[in-house]
C-alpha cells in the first residue's frame, strides 16, 4: 500500500496543496502564492497541511510538483543571458523566424525580440548535408574562438545548434564537448539532445529557449530540494511535464522546456482519470484560475496532443491558425488553449470606450480589490462578488474574507461610468464578456479541430471555473457540466494521477511508401532501445513494471504545413501496413479538417515514442477531507441578468445537494462557489462532485 503523498500546484494567485493518505483520502490546503519566492509558499503550505493532518513531514513518500517558473520567465523575459553557436550563414535564423504574423491588422503589434541578441549569435565553420554527409569538416578553432568571445561577454548559458545535426550530430557533439571543457559550470543546451528534428528555425528556437531557462530552473529546483530536506522530507520529488507525465528534477533541469505547461497539464490528466472512473470518455476540460483560463479536450478517454505551441508572446490567442506571437516549442505536450481571463484578470476601458479584460492580472500581490491587500483596480473576481455569486465570508473556509464594498468601489471608479450603466450592470457585462472570451478557448480545442462541443460534457474546475461554467456551457450549446470534488485545488489532485513518462522524437522525412519501411523499422527499434535504457533507472530503483512503449508516426500530405499522428502497431511494420496507415491518416484528416485529398501523395515527417511507467493514484477511490469552515445555508442576493434581475437565491453546502434540485442556487464550497442558473438541474455526481444539467431555457 502506498504511503502519504503530497502534490503542490503553484499558480499566479494561489498555491494549492493536496495530501493523500494511504487509504486514498485527500486533504487540501490553499494559500496565496509568493511571487518573490514561489518555493516559500510551497514549503509553508506543506508544513501547514502536515500539521493539520497530525503527521510528521518525514513520513511523506512522494512529492509531486507543478510550477509556473518556466512560463513566467518566458513571459516576463527574466531568463539567462544566452550565447548561440550555429553554422556559418545561419546566424540570423532566430531573427527571420517563419514570417508569420498573428495580428496582421494590429499596427501596435511588435514581434517578440530574439532571446539571443545578434552580437551573442556567433558562427562555427562546418557543414553537414541533409543526408548526414560531411560537406565541410568542423573547424574547431572557430568554435573555440567563438566560445571565448561568449565567455568574455559573461553569458550564463550557451546554445549549440548546427545545420542538419538531426541527420548527423557528430559536429555538434564535438562543439558541445569543447564548450563543457572550457566552461564546465555553464549551462549548455545542444539541439541534438533537446530536439533532434529538422526545421532549422524551430530547432534553434527550442534549443535557445531551453538554454534561456536552464540556470533559473536549476537554481529553483536545487533550492526546493534543499528546503524539503530542511522540513524533514526525504522523499523523491517529481515534476509534472507538459505532456502530463512525471519526470525527475535532474531531467527537468537538463530539459526545462518539457515543464513549461506542467500546471495546466495536471488538471487535464486529473479530469481524464476521474472521468474514466465514472465511465465518461468525452469531455472538455475548463480550468479557470486566478490568472488564466485553460481548455482542452478528451475524446474516447484520450487526451489531445499538440505538435507544437508558442510561449513567451503573451497569453495564447486560442487559435492554431495564429502563429508568430511567441517562441516555438515542439516538445510533447497536451493540447491546451489558454487565454488571459482568470479571476484576477484586470478590467479596463479600451481606447474605443469598450470593456477589455486582461491579459494583465492582479495576481497574488496586490490581488483583486476585494482581497484588501492593496489592489484598487477591478477584476473578474470583483465583478463576480458584486453579482453575489461568491460568498465573501467563505473563501478557503473563511481564511481570506472578501471586501464587497471595495469590489463595488473598484467597478464604480472607472468601469461603470464609462459603460454608462449601474455597477451591477457593469459587473454582469464583465461576467458575460469573460464567458465569451473563454468560449474562444474551448472552440480552439473543439470546433477548430472538427469536434462539436455540444457532444461533450464540460468538466469545470479551478477556483473560478464553477462560477462561470454554466454561462459558458449555455453559450456553446453544451448541456452537461461536471464539477469535481475540491475543484479549486483540482490541478493539484491531477498531479497525483500522472504516470512517469519520457517522450522521444526523431525526424523521419520521406514519402510514405513501402521503401520507407527499410529505414523506419531499424529507427523504431533503436528508439525503443534508447527509451528502455533511459527508463531502466526508474524501474530498477522503484521495483516498477517494465515501461509501456507507444509509437506514433507523423504523416501529412506532400506540401502540407502540419502533420497528424497515427498510432503504430507494436511490432515490425510490413508492406500491408503502408496502405493501412495511409487510410487511417486520411480518415483522421477528414475528421479533423472536414475533408481529405484522395490520390494526393503522403509523406512521413517524424517518428515519436512514449515510454510510460504507471505510478498514479487510484483516482476513483480518492475522497477529499476539506479544512474546517462550514457553509451557512440560507439565501444571498444574486443577479441573473436582465430577464431575472436580482434574486434572493438559496445558498447550500455540498452536503445539502440532492437530486431534483433546480436553480437558481449557489453551492458554496471551501475553494469555490458552484453557480447554478435558473432552470438548471443539479445533483450529486458519482465521484463526490456535482453534475449540472442545463435545460433548453438556459
Amino acid at each position: 500500500m502506498p504511503g502519504y503523498r503530497i502534490s503542490v500546484d503553484i499558480g499566479g494567485t494561489f498555491t494549492d496543496i493536496i495530501l493523500l493518505d494511504p487509504d486514498g483520502r485527500a486533504r487540501s490546503h490553499k494559500l496565496l502564492s509568493s511571487p518573490d519566492d514561489y518555493a516559500r509558499a510551497m514549503v509553508d503550505g506543506i508544513a501547514a497541511i502536515c500539521a493539520e493532518a497530525s503527521i510528521a513531514p518525514g513520513v511523506v513518500e512522494r512529492v509531486v510538483h507543478g510550477t509556473t517558473v518556466v512560463t513566467n520567465a518566458c513571459i516576463e523575459k527574466t531568463g539567462a543571458r544566452v550565447g548561440l553557436l550555429t553554422t556559418a550563414g545561419f546566424r540570423d535564423v532566430l531573427e527571420i523566424g517563419r514570417g508569420r504574423l498573428p495580428a496582421v491588422l494590429d499596427l501596435a503589434w511588435q514581434k517578440p525580440p530574439p532571446l539571443v541578441p545578434r552580437h551573442l549569435r556567433l558562427k562555427v565553420e562546418e557543414r553537414i548535408d541533409g543526408r548526414g554527409e560531411v560537406v565541410r569538416p568542423l573547424d574547431l578553432a572557430t568554435a573555440e574562438a567563438a566560445l571565448a568571445r561568449l565567455l568574455a561577454a559573461d553569458v550564463e548559458a550557451i546554445a549549440i545548434c548546427l545545420l542538419n545535426s538531426p541527420a548527423n550530430p557528430a559536429h555538434e557533439a564535438e562543439v558541445a564537448a569543447l564548450a563543457r571543457r572550457m566552461a564546465p559550470d555553464l549551462a549548455i543546451s545542444v539541439s541534438s539532445e533537446v530536439m533532434a528534428m529538422f526545421s532549422e528555425y524551430e530547432r534553434t528556437s527550442e534549443t535557445v529557449l531551453n538554454a534561456y531557462v536552464m540556470p533559473l530552473v536549476g537554481r529553483y529546483l536545487t533550492s526546493l530540494e534543499a528546503e524539503l530536506a530542511r522540513l524533514g522530507i526525504d522523499a523523491p520529488l517529481y515534476i509534472m511535464q507538459s505532456n502530463g507525465g512525471m519526470t525527475t528534477p535532474a531531467n527537468a533541469m537538463a530539459r526545462p522546456i518539457e515543464i513549461i505547461e506542467c500546471g495546466p497539464a495536471a488538471g487535464v490528466v486529473g479530469a481524464t482519470r476521474l472521468a474514466a472512473a465514472a465511465g465518461r470518455d468525452d469531455l472538455v476540460t475548463f480550468d479557470m484560475g486566478g490568472t488564466t483560463a485553460k481548455a482542452s479536450i478528451v475524446e474516447r478517454g484520450e487526451v489531445s496532443r499538440a505538435a507544437e505551441y508558442e510561449v513567451g508572446g503573451g497569453i495564447n490567442r486560442a487559435s492554431r491558425l495564429l502563429k508568430g506571437a511567441g517562441y516555438v516549442v515542439r516538445v510533447a505536450s497536451i493540447d491546451i488553449a489558454e487565454i488571459g481571463a482568470g479571476g484576477g484578470s484586470l478590467l479596463a476601458i479600451d481606447p474605443g470606450g469598450g470593456l477589455a479584460i486582461g491579459p494583465e492580472s492582479a495576481g497574488a500581490d496586490p490581488g483583486p480589490a476585494c482581497y484588501g491587500l492593496g489592489g484598487t483596480r477591478a477584476t473578474i473576481t470583483d465583478a463576480d462578488l458584486v453579482l453575489g455569486y461568491i460568498n465573501p465570508a467563505h473563501l478557503c473556509g473563511g481564511a481570506y474574507p472578501l471586501d464587497g464594498r471595495a469590489a463595488h468601489e473598484a467597478l464604480a471608479g472607472e468601469i461603470a461610468p464609462a459603460l454608462g450603466g449601474e455597477v451591477l450592470e457593469a459587473a454582469y457585462g464583465a461576467f458575460q464578456l469573460a464567458n465569451a472570451r473563454m468560449m474562444r478557448a474551448i472552440r480552439a480545442v473543439s470546433s477548430e479541430r472538427g469536434r462539436d462541443p455540444r457532444k461533450f460534457a464540460l468538466h469545470a474546475f479551478g477556483g473560478a471555473g464553477p462560477v462561470h461554467a454554466a454561462g459558458i456551457a449555455a453559450g456553446l450549446g453544451m448541456r452537461r457540466i461536471v464539477v469535481p470534488p475540491a475543484p479549486g485545488v483540482f490541478s493539484a489532485f491531477g498531479l497525483l494521477t500522472g504516470d512517469i513518462e519520457r517522450h522521444f522524437t526523431r525526424s523521419f522525412s520521406r514519402p510514405w511508401e513501402a521503401a520507407a519501411l527499410e529505414p523506419l523499422n531499424p529507427l523504431a527499434a533503436a528508439l525503443a532501445a534508447e527509451a528502455l535504457d533511459t527508463m531502466a533507472l526508474w524501474a530498477g530503483s522503484r521495483a516498477a513494471a517494465a515501461p509501456t512503449l507507444i509509437r506514433v508516426l507523423d504523416l501529412q500530405y506532400t506540401g502540407q504545413g502540419s502533420s497528424l499522428s497515427i498510432p503504430l502497431p507494436d511490432r515490425e511494420l510490413g508492406p500491408e501496413d503502408v496502405a493501412d496507415l495511409a487510410a487511417r491518416f486520411e480518415a483522421l484528416h477528414e475528421r479533423t479538417f472536414g475533408h481529405h485529398l484522395p490520390g494526393q501523395p503522403i509523406r512521413a515527417t517524424a517518428l515519436r515514442l512514449t515510454a510510460r511507467i504507471e505510478a498514479s493514484a487510484d483516482a476513483g477511490a480518492t475522497r477529499f477531507t476539506l479544512p474546517a469552515g462550514d457553509v451557512e445555508t440560507g439565501t444571498r442576493p444574486a443577479y441573473w441578468g436582465p430577464e431575472h434581475g436580482l434574486v434572493e437565491t438559496p445558498v447550500l453546502g455540498l452536503a445539502a445537494i440532492s437530486r431534483g434540485l433546480t436553480g437558481p442556487v449557489l453551492i458554496d464550497g471551501y475553494d469555490t462557489t458552484i453557480v447554478v442558473p435558473p432552470g438548471a438541474a443539479v445533483s450529486p455526481g458519482p465521484d463526490d462532485g456535482v453534475v449540472i444539467e442545463l435545460g433548453s431555457e438556459v
